[in-house]
């Protein structure tokens, strides 16, 4: 998704923003939706490429600060071509370069403040189509949507389909026809969606806990640690996690459920090892449409855990989605090793990803 640069660092600024990358193809280093803003001093924060057309994007940038048009530019049309830009991975990726001011963007305030106050809000832009439609914009939020796209019936498909992305913390495009049909042609909107970091909640306040909220922080996760046991569960032990919790797992799990604070990006790991721990807290969680639900423990303490979750009630098919014992197999000891095989497990099961090596296989190195 876009970065939060786009609603903080470059507000109240005369000119400024690239917008994210609407489409990639072959191999690609940032998903669809990377930004990169460019300050009228020259300032630039963020990133599109990681580093590989970022030269190529700030002249184009100061381009259209000057002109004020929005430009959309492909990237790597070919291989040749892509080196010329020091797109060296032979992908293709288009973006869409854009000035923002107050003049051109007067919401841009308002989708800020709803950023900083983690209330979700999607920016959806016609970045192809009629030139008269080009560049114009809606406001999504969960329970409302402002400005226009230009046609009331594609504010209303657009509204309903931006939600659906919204909702999943998703970036992406839409295509329509003129007047919002649905499987109609002329119209690409990019939907560049703002929601707050998926959760990763960790149950069992051990050392290895630890170190996955450690982890987790890094790769962007709001996290909580929770256990029943007051001793352990405190923020020291706990730097890294956002929240730390003293509770009951599965009554934590199912309050946050029921509170509607817990989506389907969330990320569960249960490391407590113990049955009356465990048990209830996977109960709860496998029930749910969640990320990840890993379990940590030996062999045994797994088979003991299946049957005891089978005497519960799950099934076979709520059971597949337990990764149990947690992690890849890396031959971790250490918390920190043991973290960074979880974190690879969360990796490939979001992206699709095998955990094997990539040296070792063939074919596109990015899945979906």
């Amino acid at each position: 998704m876009r970065r939060r640069e786009y609603g903080g660092s470059v507000r109240h600024r005369s000119c400024v923003r690239r917008g994210g990358r609407e489409r990639e193809r072959r191999s690609a280093p940032r998903p669809a939706g990377a930004t990169m803003a460019v300050g009228p001093d020259g300032t630039v924060v963020g990133s599109v490429s990681g580093g590989c057309v970022e030269g190529a994007v700030y002249d184009l940038c100061a381009e259209v600060i000057e002109t004020g048009r929005p430009r959309v530019q492909r990237y790597g049309i070919g291989d040749d071509d892509a080196f010329t830009v020091g797109l060296t991975c032979g992908g293709t990726i288009e973006v869409l370069v854009e000035r923002i001011d107050r003049h051109t963007f007067p919401q841009l305030d308002e989708v800020a403040r709803s950023i900083e106050s983690s209330e979700p809000v999607a920016v959806v832009t016609c970045v192809d189509g009629p030139a008269d439609r080009l560049d114009a914009r809606l406001l999504v939020w969960g329970d409302r949507h402002a400005d226009s796209l230009g046609s009331a019936r594609l504010d209303a498909a657009a509204d309903d389909d931006a939600r659906g992305l919204l909702a999943a913390g998703r970036t992406g495009a839409l295509h329509y026809g003129p007047d919002g049909e649905r499987r109609g042609e002329g119209l690409t909107l990019f939907v560049a969606s703002y929601a707050p970091p998926a959760r990763m909640i960790i149950f069992g306040a051990i050392d290895f806990a630890a170190s996955v909220a450690q982890i987790g922080k890094f790769l962007g996760y709001d996290v909580t640690v929770c256990d029943a046991r007051p001793v352990f569960a405190t923020p020291k032990r706990f730097p890294g996690a956002d929240r730390v919790v003293v509770d009951w797992p599965h009554r934590y799990l199912r309050a946050e459920v029921n509170a509607g604070r817990i989506d389907s990006r969330t990320v569960v790991c249960v490391l407590t090892h113990d049955p009356k721990f465990d048990v209830p807290v996977l109960q709860v969680a496998l029930r749910e449409n969640l990320a990840y639900v890993g379990a940590m423990g030996s062999r045994r303490t797994h088979d003991d855990r299946l049957a005891r979750l089978r005497a519960a009630g799950l099934t076979d098919k709520e059971l597949e989605a337990l990764s149990s014992p947690i992690g890849l197999d890396l031959g971790a000891r250490t918390p920190e090793e043991t973290a960074v095989s979880i974190a690879g497990e969360i990796i490939a099961a979001r992206w699709g990803g095998t955990g094997a090596r990539l040296t070792s296989l063939a074919g596109r190195i990015h899945h979906g």
